[in-house]
């Protein structure tokens, strides 16, 4: 159990926003120093006592009444692994980086997208066009680009409405771009310099008159990166996703959300903007959940699944399908057909070409489908509208920035719940992510399979393994693979593990990510098919140990299972991408042969010259992360 100061901070209802609202001269960070200093008392489990099994009912429930759940109770499991969260904050109340009374929380998911990054920076425009009064966006990269221009070209288009309607509009942004000056102040405001930063290229202010922009530059030297991406738009809807603001040949994952847990992010926002806001947020008087989730409180009652119409033969293709010159569209529905038509097979096309023209965002001639032709049930839906459902349970589970050189930061939240989630698993433990490679989650894992849980890890061949190789980052994914199987010590166990390597939709083999040409960027996990974590976490070493992350906890059946035919649907991962249980890696069935581009378990003597070759590609914003 966790001390009675941590309860009471859930219990109370104290944040920093509401704080924030009442004194808009205060900072984040004093308003911080003042209501959320860290007390005396730890919990049980951190002092090393020995739980008794009736405390375990204790738990659980001490867990529920830190939350606001809504009308639904959350499962044990989710319990469990929030009440090992909430544990966390027995140190610092601040280390999930939100207030304690907001982490445990509700919200619905009208919209997850899974798609390659100029798709999702296409849904963040139409939500940046649609806003009233203020956004907050972070992400890791923002390098100048394509998808770059999409959001920018937003930003402009949403100055232009302001300026029709007689307002203006507040956006913050922030991201990190390592710079040495961080040495002495880790949060550097840079706009205007940023518009005319050949790199960032920000809109410059006579661009976007009617917008009230600061942009932050903000990361912890050496290794404390800011790795978080989301976006919280008139405190009404946020988005969570996998991507950062750049172009590369990934496939990511973004979830809205909408609903109480808004107010959990944006307090989140509030927090690690840190100094004082100028101008301040419009919306900090108005809670997200007074109100009604704007997605579905229109909503008529269909018969058939929006994903069943979307998939219609009716739907006409977009006049532009490459869309240089972006149209908004009004609705998550108006989007949703959008994207899809881009699909539609053109002229003599086959289902593959479709989608082998889709994904082919960085044009090069000689990336051509292999896959076998499939079903329309089987098709490719980037844009996955939910049905209507009633708010379910949800809580933040982050992370603070670690700068030093070592990986004694392992006692967060974010850690926390993988562990776990991993920890409490009954029947099914699946992922995706880039890279595996954190240590502390190795031995859980195979703990897991060894008391009969199947677990399922879809990994991307050579995602970043020159950075991979650097000392104390442990390694690449097909020298972990290789560790997990070796570990195990019956064919029965090997079963249970079931690691992939990615497989683009229209492909029937991995592609090493050296060739840029079809990688995956998704993180998620998802237990017994009801528990999910989805954000912006990687399962790898710089993640678990020193990033400043953002994820969410939630508990629905429905919405796990979605996404689980959604990721399956969009990739041939399942299909063609199986790993050897003998060496941990991918071998054509007919030859035999690793893939082009393929280390091995063994990447030789000198790796860690490649390690800091991939550290500098990091630092130069051309290296995966």
């Amino acid at each position: 159990m966790f001390p009675e100061w941590i309860y009471e901070l859930c219990r109370d209802g104290s944040n920093v926003t509401s704080e924030l609202a009442n004194e808009p001269e205060s900072t984040p960070h004093d308003i911080i120093d003042r209501v959320l200093k860290p007390q005396n008392g730890m919990c049980d489990r951190c002092q090393g006592s020995e739980m008794e099994k009736g405390n375990r009912h204790l738990d659980l429930q001490q867990a529920y009444l830190c939350g606001k759940w809504g009308s639904k109770r959350p499962s044990d499991l989710f319990l469990q692994i929030y009440h090992d969260v909430l544990c966390t904050l027995d140190r610092d109340p601040m280390a999930g980086c939100t207030s304690p009374a907001l982490l445990g929380s509700s919200g619905i998911v009208p919209l997850t997208i899974i798609a390659p990054t100029p798709d999702i920076c296409r849904h963040m425009a139409n939500c940046i066009v649609r806003a009233e009064t203020e956004v907050f966006l972070a992400t890791n990269y923002w390098i100048f680009s394509r998808c770059s221009t999409i959001i920018t070209d937003a930003l402009k288009e949403l100055s232009v409405r302001a300026g029709r309607r007689g307002t203006k509009v507040v956006v913050k942004i922030i991201y990190d771009r390592a710079q040495l000056k961080q040495f002495i102040n880790s949060r550097q405001l840079v706009y205007p310099s940023a518009s005319t930063n050949v790199h960032v290229q920000m809109p410059p202010p006579e661009h976007i008159p009617n917008l009230e922009l600061e942009v932050m530059n903000y990361h912890k030297p050496v290794l404390g990166t800011f790795h978080s991406k989301f976006m919280v738009v008139d405190r009404r809807v946020v988005l969570l996703q996998s991507n950062n603001i750049q172009d590369n040949d990934n496939l990511e994952m973004m979830v809205q959300m909408e609903g109480p847990i808004v107010d959990s992010f944006y307090d989140m926002a509030i927090i690690m903007w840190n100094i004082k806001l100028s101008p301040p947020l419009p919306m900090i008087h108005s809670p997200a959940a007074l109100e009604k989730p704007p997605s579905f409180a229109n909503h008529s009652t269909k018969k058939n699944s929006e994903t069943e119409r979307l998939q219609s033969k009716e739907l006409k293709s977009p006049k532009d399908p490459v869309r240089e010159c972006e149209e908004y569209q009004p609705d998550i529905e108006s989007e949703a057909t959008n994207i899809q038509s881009s699909l539609r097979r053109r002229g003599s096309e086959s289902r593959v070409e479709a989608v082998t023209r889709y994904l082919n965002i960085i044009k090069r001639p000689d990336i051509t489908g292999d896959a076998p032709e499939w079903s329309d049930q089987d098709d490719m839906t980037p844009y996955i509208l939910h049905r209507p459902h009633n708010p379910f349970p949800m809580a933040l589970v982050c992370r603070e920035p670690w700068p030093a050189l070592n990986h004694s930061s392992i006692y967060t939240p974010q850690n926390a719940a993988f562990l776990s989630a991993i920890r409490n698993a009954q029947k099914s433990i699946f992922i995706q992510t880039p890279n595996l490679n954190a240590e502390c989650l190795l031995e859980p894992i195979l703990n897991a399979v060894r008391r009969g849980i199947v677990v399922t890890c879809y990994l991307t061949l050579g995602y970043n393994d020159a950075g991979q190789l650097l000392p104390f980052q442990n390694g690449t994914n097909e020298m972990i693979s290789n560790r997990l199987y070796n570990s195990l010590s019956s064919g029965e166990e090997k079963t249970r593990l079931q690691i992939y390597n990615y497989v683009a939709k229209d492909q029937t083999k991995p592609i090493h990510n050296v060739f840029k040409q079809r990688s995956c960027h998704i993180k998620l996990m998802i237990i017994d098919e009801h528990i999910a974590i989805q954000g912006s976490g990687n399962l790898d070493t710089q993640s678990i140990f020193h990033s400043q992350e953002t994820n969410v906890l939630l508990d629905s059946a429905e919405v796990c299972q979605t996404w689980l035919r959604g990721i399956n649907k969009n990739q041939n991962t399942a299909t063609y991408g199986a790993v050897s249980s003998q060496d941990g890696c991918w071998h054509d069935p007919m030859t035999g042969d690793m893939v082009e581009g393929a280390i091995g378990v063994n990447p030789g003597r000198f790796s860690w010259i490649k390690g800091f070759v991939g550290a500098i590609k990091r630092v130069k914003g051309v290296g995966g992360f």
